[in-house]
């Protein structure tokens, strides 16, 4: 089965990426336009066997932008290339599979067309997100505490206050309550503070 979950990647999964401008090293494909680098990383499962390989589709964006609004690391330089939008493919495509897996039963014709659909959808709605402010708006309409701290910088930076405010009233009700919530609260203190807040 590893030898069939190679060659779908050669033959199926690489000539429809490379057709999106997706370049491959690895089980990882990325395109690099303008601030923003998109990647599509295929994660095999831990415990695959002979006869069965399980895998997960991994979406990722990495923006120049946000990653200077960033704390540094302790070498004092930024985590280079780290993703700012990432999620498994079902949470982009809903018709898509939360890990897809191949045995000798798996109809692979079938199994080939329904990836590939899965992966068109999934290139789509990634380069619909065309800018830093549109991963910062994904993870503000889900209310996420991921990137919380570079939303923030952002918005403050870019003057937009009610932004603000509405984020952090939405990000306090859901996680308000949480014993974490009091960590989350000094950090965006920090940040409001560094503005004149």
């Amino acid at each position: 089965m590893q030898e069939l979950f190679k060659e779908m990647i050669k033959n199926e999964v690489k000539p429809l990426l490379v057709r999106h401008g997706y370049t491959k090293k690895g089980l990882n494909f990325r395109k690099v336009d303008g601030n923003l680098v998109y990647t599509f990383n295929f994660q095999k499962a831990k415990y695959n066997t002979v006869s069965l390989v399980r895998f997960y589709i991994n979406g990722m964006i990495h923006s120049t932008e946000l990653a200077e609004l960033q704390i540094v690391t302790p070498s004092g330089g930024v985590v280079e290339e780290q993703a700012h939008f990432i999620c498994r493919i079902d949470k982009i495509v809903p018709a898509a599979s939360d890990r897809y897996s191949l045995t000798p039963d798996t109809d692979l014709v079938t199994f080939s067309k329904e990836l590939l659909s899965h992966l068109e959808k999934a290139v789509e709605y990634m380069e619909n997100i065309t800018s830093a402010r549109d991963i910062v708006e994904y993870y503000m309409n889900i209310t996420a505490l991921h990137l919380s701290e570079e939303t923030f910088h952002y918005l403050l930076q870019n003057g937009d206050t009610t932004a603000v405010q509405k984020y952090l009233q939405q990000l306090h009700a859901k996680y308000g309550a949480q014993k974490r919530w009091a960590i989350f609260e000094k950090k965006y203190a920090a940040i409001f503070a560094s503005y004149g807040l």
